[in-house]
């Protein structure tokens, strides 16, 4: 069993686990946005190509067996057993299988924040071009984004979007629930983006009184399950019948007949399914997925190890006393209220990350945020010295403009 004091010691006792992305000789501040992958995951791949060799067209019931592995991967870290788990390579076309299965024409209107991913904004965007009513409300405050939500809903309303941790700030957003009861009251839907939730803010679907709305992530960020691997989780009871809709669809049926004029959609999981694809994420994520459970690390201990390691960043972030016009952070929002990542507010993102790269520092930003993730297998000595390289470069830019 792992221990978090196993992960902030140096060596850190997650690294030998991860050689291939050679986390103990390089300082990857992605944790947020594309975290190692565990050396088990390219068995997962091998066996993908094992398989479709050795079964050819036959492979398909193996690839299921992962797909399978891999919903439930998903369910357990939503604490749901309410609910069905839709697979699909990218939240992208999740999100249009589900706007297409909306009443948009009698309800033209989507609630929306300005702090959504590019997935979601750049899809309403285009919506609204085309006569969509699309309402965005200020993201931030994000403590009280759930009241000022639900106080768009109307009867015209077809669905509230949002995220649970914005992807700029990393501020969660609290009390979704009260969102939900808004649109039960007017027959309208909720979908919640948890991608930067998943594995390092606990998300019980049952606690924060969910079960009744969309869900929609995947594996890329927090999970270590790499590309291909994204869901949608949907209510037991849900009767909704997308317009774009692909054959798996209907896999188990068709042999029935088809001469109806109204396309048949399977009970389960499938209602919200595409065409064929390539299973060999799931391979991978079926094999990580294992490795998580077999070392017993849970989103709690996960949680733990993150807000440790983001305390860690603040503090020295802090005590460097920087030059704020130069960079800064938001002092005002409690550690228990942000996500996976620290943000740091310049106007030399884009230059800071660059350079940073050059001495084998990796993070990101989104405009003017430089977002710094620690992740599991990094030791405290290795974000410090991040932080250490950070600031020698904070220090250049700095020389460079007086």
């Amino acid at each position: 069993m792992i221990r978090p004091d196993d992960l902030y010691r140096t060596p850190n006792g997650l690294a030998p686990y991860y050689t291939n992305f050679r986390v103990s000789e390089r300082l990857l501040l992605t944790g947020h946005s594309h975290q190692a992958w565990p050396d088990i995951g390219l068995d997962g791949q091998i066996e993908a190509w094992q398989d479709a060799a050795r079964h050819v067209d036959d492979k398909w019931e193996h690839a299921f067996a992962r797909a399978e592995r891999v919903r439930k991967g998903f369910s357990d870290l939503l604490d749901d057993r309410q609910g069905y788990i839709a697979l699909g390579g990218s939240t992208h076309d999740l999100v249009v299988r589900f706007l297409s299965a909306l009443p948009l024409a009698q309800r033209p209107r989507i609630v929306t924040t300005d702090g959504e991913f590019y997935t979601l904004r750049r899809q309403l965007d285009r919506l609204a071009e085309e006569g969509i009513e699309v309402v965005k409300i200020n993201a931030l405050p994000a403590a009280t984004v759930a009241e000022r939500l639900a106080a768009e809903v109307d009867e015209r309303t077809a669905a509230v979007m949002v995220s649970s941790v914005f992807y700029q700030s990393g501020h969660i957003a609290p009390h979704l629930d009260y969102v939900l009861e808004r649109c039960e009251k007017f027959g309208s839907q909720l979908l919640v983006d948890v991608y930067h939730s998943l594995n390092v803010v606990p998300f019980s679907i049952k606690k924060l009184g969910l079960e009744n709305a969309f869900i929609v992530g995947g594996g890329y960020k927090y999970c270590q399950l790499g590309e291909g691997n994204c869901f949608m989780r949907f209510p037991l009871e849900c009767e909704m019948r997308p317009v774009i809709t692909g054959w798996f669809a209907e896999l188990d049926s068709l042999d029935r007949d088809m001469t109806t004029n109204r396309v048949h959609y399977q009970p389960g999981p499938e209602r919200f399914a595409g065409a064929t694809y390539d299973p060999v994420s799931h391979y991978r994520a079926a094999k990580v997925f294992d490795f998580f459970l077999a070392h017993e690390l849970t989103p709690q201990l996960l949680r733990e190890v993150s807000q440790h390691q983001i305390g860690l960043l603040a503090r020295k972030f802090d005590d460097a006393d920087l030059n704020p016009h130069l960079i800064s952070r938001d002092q005002s929002i409690d550690r228990e209220d942000i996500g996976g990542f620290l943000a740091l507010h310049t106007p030399a993102a884009s230059s800071i990350c660059n350079l940073l790269r050059e001495r084998e520092v990796y993070t990101d930003y989104r405009g003017p945020i430089l977002r710094l993730g620690p992740a599991p297998y990094l030791s405290d000595t290795q974000l410090l010295n991040a932080m250490d390289i950070l600031f020698e470069t904070i220090f250049m830019l700095e020389h460079q403009r007086k």
